[in-house]
Formats: structure tokens, C-alpha cells, sequence
């Protein structure tokens, strides 16, 4: 009995798929995050601006110079952590963006290759229901991807980050806290380390070389995937075995 092939990804829609990705995270880094390159240079401008808007209104009977220009240098901070925040959440923004993007593609490529072997509604709505481990899952049993490789860990990070960023408390921030704390900021005004139960949501923090690394990760999976999968067996999670059960029922006569 020839071995069946389960997947076979076609070489020039691998390095499309690749190269849509950089565009993505160049074009991310060149148009949005590049704005904040001069952080330091419009905080000053920023208190410049509010002290000539004082000036004008200024009253030497009435008004200390020495606490208008400490008053301005105190809006030149707020503004500068105005535009850092700013910064930050665009960051996340870039990251979700790729990660959706990843996943969305994995699950249609999936699909697309499972269609030659399996037609059916229910493992259709199974796969793009299923979760990321259960997809993992799937990954490893069919020869795609081990689940403990380095890119999938990273994935599961990103997955994780980006689910604090849509939805804030829940079980992905548990999960950052006990296994990834490195994205979230819990650095203190006065250098010391914020408890574990005081950090949130907000505390939620990327940095370029985090966000290089999550981007190293979604090409490490698109080029480790093997060119093609064939095998004598099919070796499925259970959730997939039981969509494709549904699906035969359905097909009987």
C-alpha cells in the first residue's frame, strides 16, 4: 500500500507567505513605530510650547518664573509618557496583527491541504474553532511541527500577549505572570519588583527585540514546515478524529 500524502505545501506560496509577513512587520516598524523615534526632542518642544502659552499671560507681581518653568518641564514628562504609552500600544498592535495573521493562515492552509483527504463541515468548524494547543496538537501528531520546538513556545507567548491585549485579566495573563513574566513590566517608580498579585493588564509590555523575536518565530514555523507529509496511518488528536466520525455519519447512506 502506497503511503497516503496529508500535506504538501507548494514551495513558492511558503516564501509568499514569508515575505507578506516581513512586509508586515517592516512596514509596521518604518510607518508607526519609527513616529516615536524623537520622543525626547517633542517632550522638550512640548514644554517649550506650554511655557510660551504661559509667558504670555505672565504677571511679575503675581506669578514665580522658577514654578512656571518647573510646571512646564512637569508637562514635557507627561507628554513624553503620553507618547510612550502610545509607542507601547502600538507595538502590541503590530504583534496581534501578525499573530492573527499567522494563525489565520495556518488554519486555512491546514484546510486547504486536509480538503484532499477529508471533506466535511464538522472538522471545517472543528479547525477553525479549535484552540492554539489543540492545533498544536494536531501539528505534532501529523509530523508538521513538534510541539516543543522553539518557534511554537514563542508562538504560545505571542498567543498569550496578545490575548491580554484584546481582553486584559483572564487566564492568558496567568499564564504570562507563572511562565512569561518578561512581558509584563513589573518595575516599580523606586526600582523595586511589583507583586505578583498587584500586576494587571496594564502592566502588559513589548520591546523591539521582543517583538523581532515573536516575528522569528512565525518564519521559523513557515520554514521548518516539511515540504511534504506522507504516511501509511493517520495519526489525529481526538478532537479531530471525532469531527471526522460526524462527518461520516453525515455522508452515509
Amino acid at each position: 500500500m502506497r503511503p497516503v500524502t496529508f500535506f504538501d505545501i507548494w514551495e513558492p506560496w511558503r516564501e509568499s507567505i514569508i515575505d507578506q509577513h516581513g512586509f508586515y512587520v517592516d512596514q509596521g516598524k518604518n510607518k508607526l513605530l519609527s513616529q516615536f523615534n524623537n520622543m525626547e526632542q517633542e517632550s522638550d518642544e512640548a514644554a517649550e510650547r506650554w511655557l510660551a502659552k504661559q509667558s504670555q499671560n505672565f504677571d511679575p507681581d503675581r506669578d514665580d518664573p522658577g514654578s512656571i518653568e518647573e510646571n512646564a518641564y512637569h508637562e514635557g514628562l507627561e507628554y513624553y509618557r503620553l507618547l510612550s504609552e502610545l509607542r507601547d500600544q502600538t507595538r502590541l498592535s503590530i504583534v496581534a496583527g501578525m499573530y492573527h495573521s499567522w494563525d489565520k493562515e495556518l488554519r486555512r492552509w491546514l484546510l486547504k491541504e486536509i480538503d484532499h483527504w477529508h471533506r466535511g463541515p464538522n472538522v471545517t468548524d472543528k479547525v477553525w474553532k479549535a484552540t492554539f494547543d489543540e492545533i498544536v496538537d494536531l501539528l505534532d501528531l501529523m509530523g508538521l511541527a513538534k510541539r516543543t520546538a522553539g518557534y511554537i513556545q514563542k508562538l504560545s507567548a505571542c498567543r498569550y500577549v496578545v490575548n491580554v491585549y484584546k481582553h486584559g485579566e483572564g487566564l492568558s495573563l496567568d499564564k504570562l505572570k507563572s511562565l512569561h513574566s518578561e512581558y509584563l513590566n513589573s518595575s516599580c517608580n523606586n526600582g523595586s519588583i511589583m507583586i505578583p498579585s498587584r500586576i494587571d493588564h496594564t502592566h502588559l509590555s513589548v520591546t523591539d527585540k521582543q517583538l523581532d523575536e515573536f516575528s522569528g518565530a512565525v518564519v521559523g514555523f513557515w520554514r521548518a514546515i516539511p515540504s511534504r507529509v506522507s504516511s501509511d496511518t493517520l495519526n489525529v488528536p481526538s478532537w479531530f478524529e471525532k469531527a471526522m466520525q460526524a462527518d461520516h455519519k453525515i455522508t452515509k447512506p
